[in-house]
């Protein structure tokens, strides 16, 4: 059995099978450039999540799909939208003019 860490599910696979399922989680950095505590940049194979805590606040698809912004927390504390602000590099303004327009997309990330 494997854990796909995209679906949540456990799958059975025969010994010819092979999955890789690549994923880099970094430390976002503080403005004096140490590792920021609790705020992480993951990549997997289908895009890029700016994780706050265990909270995903922001997916950048790789498929060229509108980004996406969790509906319950992407403004969920000044620490957060810090952070999100560095992620997206912009202000927080700006991302709610881009969700205004549909730009980005608030959704379910959790």
């Amino acid at each position: 059995m494997i854990f796909d860490i995209e679906s949540g599910n456990k799958t059975a696979i025969t010994k010819h099978q092979k999955q890789k399922t690549m994923i880099n989680v970094t430390n976002l950095e503080t403005s004096k450039g140490n590792a920021a505590a609790n705020q992480f940049s993951v990549r997997t194979e289908k895009g890029l999540y700016f994780q706050s805590y265990s909270s995903n606040i922001v997916f950048i698809p790789n498929d060229g799909t509108p980004i996406q912004l969790d509906e319950r927390t992407w403004d969920y504390s000044k620490t957060t939208g810090k952070y999100r602000n560095m992620f997206l590099g912009e202000t927080k303004k700006e991302t709610e003019k881009k969700i205004a327009s549909g730009k980005y997309i608030l959704t379910n990330l959790n």
